[in-house]
Formats: structure tokens, sequence, C-alpha cells
């Protein structure tokens, strides 16, 4: 086992914050049954909230951002691992409290850790990452509810990124028909060749409209939050839903009752980070099943771990189309 790793550090120095590729010794890593050397990372709203210091996400310093890893464990104190074996990480406050992925070693607990089903390699791990196995969690709170593929649309908001961009591809893949809405007009052809049938403008959404509007759609994911989730649940059809999952437009909820009490529309709130495992084991064998990976690779691009703070930059503006994923190599 190499003696060095290199690895992305945000340092806190009386307020002022540094971040640098270091080049750390093993001794370095933080208490945890299982080391993993790491194949693959990828860049989440929440790991640019981190490396541009926003929104308080990382607690402690000196810290290794990055809530995603995927890997290949090296040493296991854990008798439900052994080395060899390919893992992949999501949430549970890595990158924020406990050092993450933006490395080329972790050490993390045993019950963090989820072995990659057959069929998802260490890449295509991290090209899904956090925003695909949080999509697949929507898709499955979606079907538990009992919305099923039919003639009215599913709407998924924010779906150029990453989130949306996978539960495009999932939802049109299980024969959903998917509106796709977007603020970025030129996306349009990409989310089509996900699977999107319609795109709608971001502006549909984003002001204030009807309490109570047409039934337009079937149910929906939604990623951005406030006055957007708002106008989706008021267009919900009776006994729709719409899976919650994110905030990028931020964190008020400007809506009334009525979807709920004259429409019994679900609102259904969707957690990533404290998932138990064994929902997020069946979320990934989902995955392995239902996520049509030639539409994963097309939505995909890789980066250098010295490109995160670019990419992290880009992430939190709108600017970064689907996955991306660095390459700890």
């Amino acid at each position: 086992m190499s003696q060095s790793f290199k690895a992305l550090v945000v340092e806190d120095a009386g307020g002022a914050h540094k971040t640098s590729v270091q080049e750390l010794g093993m001794d370095r890593l933080p208490a945890g049954e299982v080391t993993v050397r790491v194949a693959y990372s990828t860049v989440n709203y929440k790991d640019g909230l981190a490396v541009v210091h926003r929104g308080r996400i990382i607690r402690s310093y000196p810290m290794v951002p990055g809530i995603d890893f995927s890997g290949t464990v090296v040493d296991s104190q854990s008798p439900e691992f052994k080395p060899g074996e390919q893992v992949v990480l999501n949430g549970w406050g890595v990158g924020e409290r406990h050092w993450g992925g933006f490395a080329q070693m972790a050490r993390a607990k045993a019950e963090w850790l989820v072995k990659l089903p057959a069929g998802i390699g260490l890449k295509q791990a991290m090209a899904i990452g956090t925003a695909g196995y949080t999509a697949m969690l929507c898709v499955m709170a979606l079907e538990d509810y009992g919305i099923k593929p039919g003639d009215k649309e599913v709407i998924v908001t924010g779906a150029a990124g990453g989130v949306g961009s996978v539960a495009v591809a999932i939802l049109a893949r299980l024969g959903h028909a998917v509106a796709a809405s977007t603020g970025r007009p030129e996306q349009a052809d990409y989310l089509k060749s996900l699977g999107a049938r319609t795109i709608v403008a971001r502006g549909d959404f984003d002001k204030p409209g009807k309490p109570l509007d047409a039934e337009r759609w079937a149910g929906g994911i939604d990623s951005v939050g406030s006055q957007t989730l708002a106008t989706v649940l008021s267009q919900v059809r009776y006994g729709g839903a719409v899976a919650a999952c994110g905030l990028a437009g931020g964190t008020n909820l400007p809506a009334t009752v009525l979807p709920f009490i004259l429409r019994g529309v679900g609102l259904l709130g969707v957690d990533s980070v404290m998932c138990p495992r064994p929902r997020r084991q069946a979320a990934w064998a989902r995955l392995a099943k239902d996520l049509p990976f030639d539409k994963l690779d097309a939505m995909t691009t890789v980066h250098g771990l010295d490109q995160v703070p670019a990419l992290a930059d880009a992430i939190l503006k709108g600017q970064v189309r689907g996955r991306a994923v660095i390459d700890l190599g």
C-alpha cells in the first residue's frame, strides 16, 4: 500500500479558507474499519457549496470534501468487507464531518459502504453518484405511492442537472411519459436524447400562480424547491405525488394546502444522506437493472482532481450538465 496519497484539502486559517491539492501520509486518514483506494468521485451541488465555502457544509477543518466515492477495499477490520471488493459510498456526512472522496485514499465505517452490484463498474458508480442514487430513490418513492406509467406526464424539474438527468433517463426507460423542465433551452436536444417527451421552460414554474391549477402531471421529481415545487404541486392530478429531494431554488415552500386536501396529492420527502442501508442496496440494485447505461455515458464527463474548484463554482451557477466524474487514478 502506498505510504502517501493526493487529496483536495480545505483549510480554515482564521476565517480565510484555502483549497489546495496536497500530498498526505496514510497516518492522516480518519478512523474507520475499512480503507479504500479511491478510483473515482464526483461533483454534486453540496460539494460545490463545500469547496467554495458556502452554506456551512463543512463542519470541521481541515476537510477533504467529496460526498461520494467508489473504489477497492485495501484493508478491512470488518467481516463484511474483504480486500479486493469494489464498494461505493454516498452521504453519511462524508465530505462534511468525515474526510470524503476527493482523495486517492479514504477510510470509512463499514456500515456506510455498499458493495457494487454486478453490472456497475467503478467509473459508472460515480457517473451515477449521489445524484443518480437520489434520483432512483425518488423513482422508488413514486412507485411506492402507486404512480405508474400512464397517460399523463411525470415532470422532472432541474432536468439538465445530475439528479434530473438520471431521473429523466430512468423514468423514460420504465415507460413513463417524461416532461423535463430546464432554464437552459439549449439543453432541449440533450434532454430528449435521454428520453424526455416534452421540454418545459423553468419560467413556467418560478412565478406564483393559482393555488390549484389545471391537472397536468401524474407526478414529479423535484430538485429545485421553493416556488417551482409549489407550482408543480398545484398542477399534479388527483392522487398523484411529487418526490422532493433538493433546494437549488431555495428552502421555502410558498404553497397552500389545497393540492393535499382537495386532490389527495402526496409530497414525498427523499433523503439520501442518512438513508438506511437496505434501501440503499435496493436502489443500487435497481440502478443496475433500470438505468440505461448508454444514456449515462452520454451525460458524463471526466475530470482531474485539480479541476474540482472550477467545477464547484460552475455547478453552483447551474452551468454543469449531467454528471461530472473525478478520476483519482
